[in-house]
């Protein structure tokens, strides 16, 4: 509990938070519904509360409330109603509520309900996936719309530069990645930072988890090795934990924390999805420069997990492809298979063979006419056996993706 006096105190010092420079204005588009909670969820410092107030901008009365203030230490589910009353006291009636990383109050579904089934307009920010899952799925359900923000994509990096594409911009938003705070001050502390309340915080503590050693060691091996199959059972022999469904707890709560997604072999048996090899992908690129290998050594890993952390933001059903060749992405709509994406660095006469045999594989697999093998800065078509592989850069294939957005 909280005290009426310190939570009004609160509440008038955040109003000033609201007036902030709203920023680079983001590519992804916030509705308010009736009788619906609007819900921005995504990994931490992304720009959640950000893309939020940018849509309130021109509402005149804004209900808000960051639950992170320490000065909010204590709050718990009954202060709802006295927030309420110190909402309408100073800001006026009539307002539109706007809760900033909301999970940190145990049951605030419920009151969230209320005011949905009362017909208040509400938008609401999260750091964790729980927020679009367990707590939404009890009290929630079929009362919510929800949007998952990422790190800048290269449209809005290009934006934040205020420059039109060239290669040597893409190369630095390929080492840099995208959080804003991040670009702006290219200053590794805050990254280190933020890297350390994700895991202390989002991780750790909202898990309750004492093994920091071994989770530890689990999420650095997995960031050192994006876009690698990675099976369970051996990650469990590697930080000596005692199943492999412990492993896979972990992984899940790193992807909870949006910090590491895992995609599975496609298969048309679940339970051979399951049990096959996964690959692991991070939110931002940045976080895998400072905690795992360099941008030279691994320019072809660091493409790959752009891509991915792309069709994430297009909300893609994704898997990948393993038979004599391998195929770097499916795409899944409904129980077909529409689109195969391999991606190499650069094609040559060293691997070109392999590359081509793996999407033309895929092709031939699921029943498709073209392909995309998408690169560095090479583009071309290659025609074979039937199928359009067509070689695209990353780069134009990203502001292509931007532009139908």
């Amino acid at each position: 509990m909280i005290l009426r006096d310190e939570l009004k105190k609160a509440v008038l010092k955040q109003q000033d938070d609201l007036k902030r420079d709203l920023g680079i204005i983001r590519d992804p588009e916030v509705k308010l519904l009736p009788k619906f909670a609007t819900i921005i969820s995504g990994i931490r410092r992304c720009g959640k509360s950000t893309l939020a107030r940018q849509y309130l901008k021109d509402i005149k009365t804004i209900y808000y409330v960051h639950f992170e203030d320490i000065n909010l230490t204590g709050f718990e589910l009954e202060d709802f109603l006295k927030l309420e009353d110190i909402f309408k006291e100073v800001a006026g009636k009539e307002g539109t509520y706007f809760f900033d990383e909301i999970q940190n109050i145990q049951g605030w579904e419920r009151y969230v309900r209320q005011l949905v089934d009362k017909d208040e307009k509400v938008i609401i920010t999260g750091s964790n996936a729980t927020m679009l899952s367990k707590e939404l799925g009890t009290k929630l359900t079929g009362r919510h719309i929800t949007k998952e923000l990422y790190p800048f994509s290269y449209t809005e990096f290009l934006k934040l530069r205020e420059q039109q594409h060239n290669i040597a911009l893409f190369e630095e938003y390929l080492k840099k990645g995208g959080f804003p705070e991040y670009l702006k001050s290219d200053d590794p502390e805050i990254l280190k930072n933020l890297f350390l309340d994700i895991f202390y915080r989002d991780i750790m503590q909202r898990n309750e988890l004492r093994n920091e050693t071994a989770i530890k060691t689990l999420l650095h091996y997995a960031i050192s090795n994006i876009g690698k199959e990675t099976s369970y059972n051996k990650l469990k022999t590697l930080i000596g934990v005692g199943s492999a469904n412990t492993i896979s707890q972990f992984i899940d709560h790193f992807e909870q924390a949006y910090l590491l997604f895992a995609i599975r072999k496609f298969d048309y048996s679940i339970k051979k999805q399951i049990i096959a090899p996964k690959k692991l992908y991070c939110v931002d690129n940045a976080i895998i420069g400072q905690n795992a290998f360099s941008f030279s050594e691994n320019k072809g890993r660091i493409l790959e997990n752009t891509v991915f952390i792309q069709l994430r933001r297009e909300d893609r059903d994704i898997y990948y492809h393993k038979g004599k060749y391998e195929c770097d992405f499916l795409v899944k709509n409904g129980n077909t298979i529409t689109q195969a994406i391999q991606v190499c660095y650069e094609l040559n006469l060293d691997n070109k063979k392999r590359e081509i045999n793996g999407i033309l594989e895929a092709l031939e697999t699921h029943q498709l006419k073209e392909g995309l093998l998408l690169t560095f800065d090479q583009e071309d078509l290659i025609k074979m056996e039937g199928k359009n592989i067509h070689i695209i850069p990353v780069w134009k294939w990203l502001l292509e993706k931007s532009a139908i957005l």
